[in-house]
This record gives C-alpha cells, sequence and structure tokens, in this order.
C-alpha cells in the first residue's frame, strides 16, 4: 500500500513538473510574440504611380463598354459588332484572350461610336417637349428653345447629373467650371446656326471619350 502511494505521489509530481514546463513555455512564446518587432512596408508614393495608390486602372472590354453606352446615352451603339475585333474581342480562333489595352484603334473607334449614339440621342432630347423624356438635357426646363438664356446653375445641375450617369462620380469644383465654360460657348454656337441638338451631341461625344468612362 505504501509503494502504491509512493508510485502515485511520484506519476503526479512528474504531471506538474510536466505542465508547469508546458506553461512557462507557453509564456515564453507569448513573450516572445508580444516584443517581436512589428514592420509593415512603406506607403506607396502617389507621384510615383501616376497619382493613384493600388492597381493600374483597367480599360473596359468590349462586352462591358457596349452595355456601359447603352445605359449612360439610352441606346446601342449598332455598330460595335462590326469593330468588336479591332476593339479586343477575342475571336477564339486567332485570339483567345480578350484585349483591354488603351490604343489609338480604340480610340479612333470609341470616337466613331460615340457619334452615333450621341448624335442620335441629342435630335432625341431636342424633340422631346418635357426634361424627364431626355437623357442628356434631363436637367433642364422643359423649354430650351434658346439654350442661350440658360443659367450657369441650372448648366452645373445637369453637368453634375450627367457625370454621374456617364463615370459614377459628380464634377466639382474648378473643373465643373470648366465643363460649364465649354457647354456655354457650345450653346452659343449651336444656337447660332439653329441647331441646338449639336451642343448635347458635342457634350456627350466628350463625356464618352474621357477617360473616367473607359475605364475603372
Amino acid at each position: 500500500m505504501l509503494a502504491r502511494t509512493r508510485w502515485l505521489w511520484t506519476i503526479g509530481l512528474g504531471a506538474a513538473v510536466l505542465a508547469c514546463s508546458k506553461v512557462q513555455e507557453q509564456d515564453a512564446t507569448l513573450e516572445q510574440v508580444q516584443v517581436a518587432p512589428t514592420t509593415l512596408p512603406p506607403m506607396v508614393d502617389p507621384e510615383l504611380q501616376g497619382g493613384h495608390v493600388g492597381r493600374a486602372p483597367r480599360r473596359l472590354t468590349v462586352a462591358q463598354l457596349d452595355q456601359s453606352i447603352t445605359v449612360a446615352v439610352g441606346r446601342r451603339w449598332n455598330g460595335i459588332d462590326a469593330v468588336a475585333p479591332s476593339l479586343g474581342r477575342a475571336d477564339y480562333a486567332m485570339v483567345v484572350t480578350e484585349s483591354t489595352d488603351p490604343n489609338l484603334v480604340f480610340a479612333k473607334f470609341l470616337e466613331d461610336g460615340a457619334r452615333e449614339v450621341c448624335v442620335a440621342q441629342a435630335q432625341a432630347d431636342i424633340a422631346a417637349t418635357t426634361a424627364a423624356n431626355r437623357i442628356l438635357a434631363q436637367q433642364l426646363p422643359d423649354n430650351i428653345n434658346n439654350l442661350t438664356t440658360l443659367t450657369a446653375a441650372q448648366i452645373r445641375t445637369n453637368l453634375s447629373y450627367l457625370s454621374v450617369r456617364f463615370w459614377g462620380e459628380p464634377l466639382v469644383g474648378a473643373e465643373l467650371d470648366a465643363w460649364t465654360t465649354l457647354f456655354q460657348q457650345l450653346a452659343s454656337r449651336a444656337q447660332a446656326i439653329t441647331r441646338r441638338d449639336q451642343a448635347f451631341s458635342a457634350l456627350c461625344i466628350a463625356l464618352i471619350t474621357d477617360p473616367r468612362f473607359m475605364t475603372y
């Protein structure tokens, strides 16, 4: 009985020593973690990254461009399928990877497409008698027979709406002032030749061919 007691006491003592050593080992590990120096990578300098931090902007694919024009302008670019290979769409015969590189060919065809949809929509807007039925002049008064009578505040409101519609972000500050001046010049010339639709079509083309429309 005495031998059995000593045996149990020895086992218990061994277990206690083992547990104590494990606690000390865990404490040492925790202490090492706590005192370990933390080194974080330095912040990227935006001036060395073209003014942005993170990934570089990506150009829209042909399918994305097709959808974006339809949503923004309210009508589809009918000729997009004919020039899709030149815009970078893969044919999966000779080309299996869609190209999204910005280049002069893309810019040229995009300008052609912008002219097609913008001219048509501008003419439709001028023909509409209520602002609610317009796209490019939706935030202007119902009566836009004389574009030179529009106030700067009315033009800014319409430009802010269009920039959100086309780019997902509003024009603000000095840039909004510059676009306001641009539209006033376009409106004056268009009114002089009695082609009010040209002021809106030119504005629409400028919005589509801006890098903010074709990149994300």
